[in-house]
């Protein structure tokens, strides 16, 4: 777990090296929902929940990867030599819960370092209802859909290096038992589903990430609004 200067710029997220603030050291790219909305809701992306940097105010994000998943892989495939499937599929579903609550418990202690978090009063069902303030997205999922944010955070929390958590080449975490994500503080951060996209974001983002747009639409195949 690890906390940047951070400020927003237009959809993306710049951290900075220091508390100068002007050295960028990575970027997190941002995709905003397109969908025509009739709820009066804002179209959101996470680059909303960081102060922008012509506020001047300053802002900080979170990142963390933690694992629970050494030595499970050969352990389930011992079991499974024994044909005893069975126990090999509780010991996978265990080391997923593990990494899960991992993650849910490093949250709680990202929230107590930023300071709110310390008057926390939470039942079980509080925490699973997530009556908290702050989110923790992950790429690939709805908020961040593209898996390939994952290098830049590894790379930014030097995971291999410090956890041993490497990325395949589609950008699987292995040991499969694993997760990352970022940490938001803004009182108003929630969870959202960036949905269907078109060509011009598409566009848009690749030229952000210095990525093709063939291959950006190789990975956001399933949000693009459009035929290929």
């Amino acid at each position: 777990m690890a906390f940047f200067p951070a400020q927003s710029e237009g959809d993306d997220i710049l951290l900075y090296e220091n508390e100068e603030r002007k050295k960028i050291k990575a970027k997190v790219h941002g995709l905003r929902q397109q969908a025509y909305r009739t709820d009066g809701q804002p179209n959101r992306c996470l680059a909303d929940f960081i102060a922008p940097l012509s506020s001047g105010r300053k802002d900080y994000l979170g990142a963390f990867a933690v694992t629970t998943g050494h030595g499970v892989e050969e352990w389930a495939k011992d079991l499974e030599k024994k044909n005893d499937d069975y126990q090999a599929i509780l010991l996978k579903a265990l080391a997923d819960r593990l990494a899960e609550a991992f993650a849910e418990k490093m949250h709680q202690l990202a929230r107590q370092s930023w300071g709110f978090g310390r008057t926390e009063r939470l039942t079980t069902e509080d925490l699973i209802a997530e009556k908290y303030r702050g989110i923790r997205p992950a790429a690939g999922y709805p908020a961040c859909p593209d898996h390939t944010e994952k290098r830049g955070l590894m790379a930014l929390l030097q995971a291999e290096e410090k956890t041993g958590i490497r990325l395949t080449e589609n950008c699987a975490m292995t040991p499969a038992s694993s997760v990352s994500g970022l940490y938001f503080s803004h009182p108003q951060a929630r969870y959202f589903a960036v949905g269907s996209i078109q060509k011009d974001q598409v566009e848009d983002y690749a030229k952000r990430k210095g990525m093709s747009v063939e291959e950006v639409e190789k990975w956001l195949q399933p949000n693009l609004g459009y035929a290929l």
